[in-house]
């Protein structure tokens, strides 16, 4: 049995993605790495920090972004695919650039892929996730955030990554165009492994983290109107008060120690901890709140009436 990792991105370092630590964490358990890297700006040093890993499973393939061939954020699914077409193995580990896994889940995935590789009615893997926020002492647990999502997949050519690279369908005869299309694709057979993605995405200095909306905002809905909308709003992203989270008492994975020594924005986040923030978080609004209330306190935390794009088999 192999296992491939693979990852696609673009201006890692410029928008303080933790690439270097994604691609790290899983670099143990698997026989190659593929990273489809786009083409990043001239600031940008996200090549030099894939490149100081140093390791030989590391294939690097350099892309042009086509906003227009691919609006609304189908470029990350087109750009996913790219990586996922070029790894051999018989297992494909997805990481995004902001997500790590942790040492102590790797022997557990291992085991669970071995377990499952010769059966094919599971065509994927499904991951816990802990999303932290605006610090590595504040993860979210709500019903406005998703629980679970497929982060191993069979190498097979008709499974493709979907919507914004959120996660994976099966499309059988797919143009190679329309990532976001639901008519004729079908959810994958996911059986369950015990183990989290971390993710990072929402840690980030308030200025980088309005940066990389920005940035996100002129993949989904085109330059003109993310220059516009982010024209009436401050340099930096105002996260809230992060008093109302969940406090992350465990640790973290190991790759992820050198970044957590240079957070150094804990003022920043306090000087706006009683401000009534311009916009409510998703999480914060009552809706979410209430469903999260009943969630966690007579359901074990399972999540109702949300979207769940997988079918989840007993194996």
């Amino acid at each position: 049995m192999t296992i491939s990792g693979f990852t696609m991105v673009r201006n890692a370092t410029k928008l303080y993605y933790p690439i270097k630590q994604a691609i790290s964490s899983i670099l143990p358990i698997v026989d190659e790495f593929v990273v489809a890297l786009g083409d990043c700006d001239p600031d940008d040093r996200t090549l030099e920090e894939i490149q100081s890993i140093g390791s030989d499973k590391i294939r690097i393939i350099h892309t042009v972004w086509d906003l227009d061939k691919y609006p609304r954020g189908m470029e990350h699914a087109h750009q996913t695919d790219i990586a996922k077409a070029a790894c051999t193995g018989d297992w494909l580990f997805y990481v995004q650039s902001d997500e790590v896994v942790h040492e102590e889940d790797l022997p557990r995935i291992r085991q669970r892929c071995e377990e499952l590789v010769h059966d094919d009615s599971v065509e994927g893997i499904l991951f816990k996730y802990r999303h932290f926020w605006g610090d590595y002492d504040h993860y979210i647990t709500s019903h406005a955030w998703y629980a679970n999502e497929i982060r191993i997949v069979r190498n097979r050519p008709d499974i493709h990554s979907w919507e914004s690279a959120q996660s994976f369908r099966r499309i059988p005869e797919f143009d190679g165009l329309h990532y976001r299309e639901k008519k004729g694709t079908y959810k994958l057979k996911v059986a369950r492994v015990d183990a989290h993605i971390y993710h990072y995405g929402w840690v980030r200095p308030p200025r980088y983290m309005q940066n990389k909306r920005k940035a996100f905002a002129t993949i989904h809905s085109g330059k003109a109107h993310a220059q516009e909308y982010f024209s009436k709003r401050e340099e930096e992203f105002d996260f809230g008060n992060l008093s109302q989270l969940s406090i992350y008492q465990e640790t973290h994975p190991a790759v992820m120690q050198e970044r957590i020594r240079l957070f150094n924005w804990a003022d920043q986040l306090e000087r706006r901890r009683y401000r009534q923030p311009v916009e409510r978080h998703k999480h914060e609004r009552l809706k979410y709140r209430v469903l999260t209330f009943i969630e966690q306190n007579f359901l074990g935390g399972r999540q109702i009436m949300c979207f769940k794009n997988y079918r989840l088999v007993s194996r």
